[in-house]
Formats: C-alpha cells, structure tokens, sequence
C-alpha cells in the first residue's frame, strides 16, 4: 500500500473510532472491563450513611472522632487485541470486506482503552504467530498499531485460533483483558486453550463475518476460491441440496464454536460486516456491565 494511502486510511479510521471511544464507548468501557481491584487513597471523617466497616480505629483512636478509609479502583490494565488476518479476512461481499471491520474495531477498543489509561498491545496471527506488539500506552502507540494492521501482509493464510491464544496465554503473566477478533473459520480444535486462557484472563470474543459466509446465493454455477487454501471449485448453487448442506455447514459451525465459548464462560458478540458493529460492542460492553 502506498505510504500516502495509508496514512489517509489510518487518519480516517482514527476520526471515526476515536470519536466512537470518546463519545460512545468510554464509559461503558470502564464499567464492563474493571481494574484489579482497589487500593487505599486517604482518610476523611466519618460521614452519615457510610459503611461502618471501613473505619479506621487507628485514626479514630487519635482524633476522638470516627475517620474511615477511602479507596480508589486500580484501573490501569492491559489489553490485548488478538487479531486474524488469516486469508478469510479479505473475503467481502456483503458490505466492506471484513478485514475494514476487524480494524475498526480493534482501534474502537484501543481508543477506548487509552481514553482510561490502559495499555493497549496486539498478536497478529494466522495458522501461526505472525507479530506481537508489546502493550504501550498513548495515541502514538496505537496509530502505529493500526497501520500495521492496515499494511500488514501475514506469512501464511491460514487459521489456528488455538496457537494464538496459546501464545498470549503464555506471553503474559499478570492477569489482563484479551479480545480475540476473527470470523473464527478454523479448521482446528480451540476449545482447550481458549479455557485455560479464559481461567488465567478475562477473554472476549468478537467473531466478524459476511453474510456470504453464512448462504450460498442462488446463481447458477460458481467458482469458488477459498481464500486461506488458494484451492478453487466449481459449485452449482442453483442447486437446493447444495445451499441446504451448505447453510448446515454454517449453522454447526456456528453451534461449535457458541458451545466452545460459553463452555469457557468467555463473553462474545457475533457482527456482519453489513451491520453496524457499534451496536454489537455496547451491547456486549452493558451485559458485562451488569454483570
């Protein structure tokens, strides 16, 4: 991609997610995804209505008047975006292609991150470990993790959710928040490592797909190219048994990968790239919320 194209892209993604995190997203973000706990701030008197079990007898003790303890939450966290840019993600029919998607919303999470000072860090991953970009904090850092996301041309075109997760898994030690963002189309088993990381991490998965994923349309024969493989064929979609096996294709491997998840207690939403994905993130960031 041309250095000028993409900087034009990186500043129109950043206009329109930064806008979302500051306006939208912010503080949504900072009640669905908590600090690590709390932590002592100071000492102020005792008021009417306040808990009686946070006085400080100490304090108390000295002054001959009830003092309490005041906390403030630790907020600072780590965020991890873990992002398929398998071959799958270039396939676009329905709206923009998914890889557009994908960016959008890993820089909406970012921004929002930041916009609460957390660090923000990313695994590029494809069948295997393509790049790693440590979490930082800062505007800079994450305009420099959109466009390598933008420019980035993987090694391989293939999917293994489970060497990815596996990695992040194993590359942080101290508890953070992943976001594994993919259209989860892999051809392997996932189901363990994603409930270790779930044990050790707070995960969330965001599966970004196209409709035409999901059907075949009805226009007679059709070559097909799978876009991680590179094999193609000839399908005959005017064929009702085709579109039928095919929709039964897509509906268990939807059912699978649900059951995988709510298996590990990971917390997902599921987008179109015709949809409008702002929907889909709040909603996830207000179940959390309430939880």
């Amino acid at each position: 991609m041309d250095s000028n194209d993409l900087i034009k892209k990186v500043r129109k993604i950043e206009i329109k997610t930064r806008g979302l995190s500051q306006n939208i997203f912010a503080g949504e973000y900072h009640s669905a995804f908590k600090g690590r706990g709390m932590s002592f701030a100071e000492v102020r008197e005792y008021q009417y209505g306040d808990d009686i079990r946070d006085i400080d007898w100490n304090v108390t003790a000295r002054h001959n008047k009830p003092y309490i303890k005041v906390y403030e939450e630790e907020r600072e966290l780590t965020v991890m975006l873990l992002i398929d840019v398998s071959g799958s993600r270039n396939f676009g029919a329905e709206g923009p292609e998914k890889r557009q998607m994908i960016a959008e919303i890993a820089a909406t999470i970012a921004f929002s991150a930041i916009q609460n000072n957390d660090k923000v860090g990313a695994v590029f991953f494809s069948d295997k470990v393509e790049k790693f970009i440590p979490p930082k904090k800062g505007r800079r850092h994450i305009l420099f993790l959109i466009r390598e996301l933008l420019d980035f041309q993987p090694e391989s075109k293939g999917t293994d959710i489970a060497q990815a997760v596996r990695y992040a898994t194993d590359a942080l030690k101290r508890r953070c928040t992943m976001f594994l963002i993919s259209d989860f189309i892999c051809p392997t088993d996932y189901s363990k490592p994603v409930t270790v990381a779930s044990s050790r991490h707070d995960l969330i998965g965001i599966q970004v797909y196209d409709k035409r994923d999901a059907s075949l349309p009805d226009v007679g024969l059709m070559r097909v190219l799978d876009l991680e493989s590179g094999a193609t064929r000839w399908v005959d979609t005017s064929s009702q048994r085709v579109r039928k096996a095919y929709n039964k294709w897509w509906y268990e491997r939807q059912q699978a990968m649900t059951g995988v998840l709510r298996a590990a207690r990971v917390d997902f939403a599921s987008v179109a790239t015709d949809e409008d994905y702002v929907r889909a993130l709040m909603a996830l960031f207000k179940t959390r919320s309430s939880m």
